[in-house]
């Protein structure tokens, strides 16, 4: 493979502050079908609010095929620079929830690039994009979020043990006040992948996911592990949204195995994180009340 062309740092920096922004309405059948996807992970109703986390469904991107990158994802140099990296994944991010959404709301979501930080790691040159999302309802802003976005090099350029996924991760050191058990099957992956408009083949093409990828097997989404936390916090603290919540990715989460939730004992601060089956954390949150 040769070597990928040199990053024009100076030109990507350019990108810090674009916009762009769309709008959406959290339907009735969005919320049943956000809900069935969760299943019994869902927080509970409270009134007409939405479910936390819903506003990852709403006015995703819609590329057309012609604008779609090998990988399933839009190609870059529209709202997200031209990063001649190929590996793109959701690293997590931080928000704030100043009301919750309710059933029938429209919302506009306005999304800035907030920040390009290039880095180098022990896989190689990495690139992090922070983006700013607002969504407003008539009644204000509702949620502001900054979101990470990981570009890495493909997955044969890796270390010799150090392919995707297979690095070692120390297990959860907290002690978990409550846990339980998700079934990470294939149809919760299409099902989260549709709710999303996510069509990132790692998540439902398992040949591309192991072959091209450099993958055990499907992975699950980085915006699905938060979703299920933010939901177990606000199940755990009467259907209440928190305040805050900052949520990072920390290993690649493979469909197929089961893997768990767990919550440590409720706080001013609450530690939540995932396990998978070999007790490894795949990613860990906060949420503040």
């Amino acid at each position: 493979m040769s070597d990928p062309a040199p990053l024009d740092l100076d030109s990507l920096r350019g990108w810090i502050g674009r916009t762009e922004a769309a709008t959406d309405t959290i339907t009735e059948r969005l919320v049943d079908q956000f809900r069935a996807t969760l299943g019994r992970h869902a927080a509970p109703a409270e009134a007409d609010n939405a479910p936390p986390a819903i506003h990852w469904c709403l006015a995703p991107p819609a590329p057309a095929p012609d604008a779609l990158a090998a990988d399933g994802l839009s190609k870059s140099g529209g709202f997200l620079p031209p990063i001649r990296l190929p590996r793109r994944m959701w690293a997590g991010g931080r928000m704030t929830f100043s009301q919750p959404l309710r059933l029938g709301d429209t919302v506009t979501k306005v999304s800035r690039i907030a920040d390009i930080i290039p880095k180098s790691g022990a896989s190689g040159p990495l690139v992090f994009i922070t983006i700013n999302h607002q969504f407003m309802t008539s009644r204000g802003v509702a949620i502001e979020e900054w979101q990470t976005i990981v570009y890495r090099e493909a997955a044969g350029r890796s270390p010799a043990g150090t392919a995707a996924g297979a690095g070692t991760v120390p297990a959860a050191a907290a002690e978990a006040a409550y846990s339980e058990s998700v079934a990470a099957d294939p149809v919760l992956l299409f099902r989260y992948a549709a709710l999303t408009f996510n069509s990132h083949r790692i998540h439902y093409d398992l040949d591309y996911a192991r072959g091209v990828e450099g993958y055990r097997g499907l992975v699950v989404q980085g915006a699905l592990q938060a979703t299920l936390l933010l939901n177990l916090a606000s199940r755990l603290n009467r259907g209440a949204y928190p305040r805050e919540f900052s949520c990072r990715a920390t290993a690649a989460l493979f469909g197929g195995d089961n893997f768990r939730l767990h919550a440590a004992a409720h706080s001013a601060s609450q530690t939540l994180w995932i396990e998978d089956s070999g007790n490894r954390q795949t990613f860990s949150a906060v949420a503040t009340w």
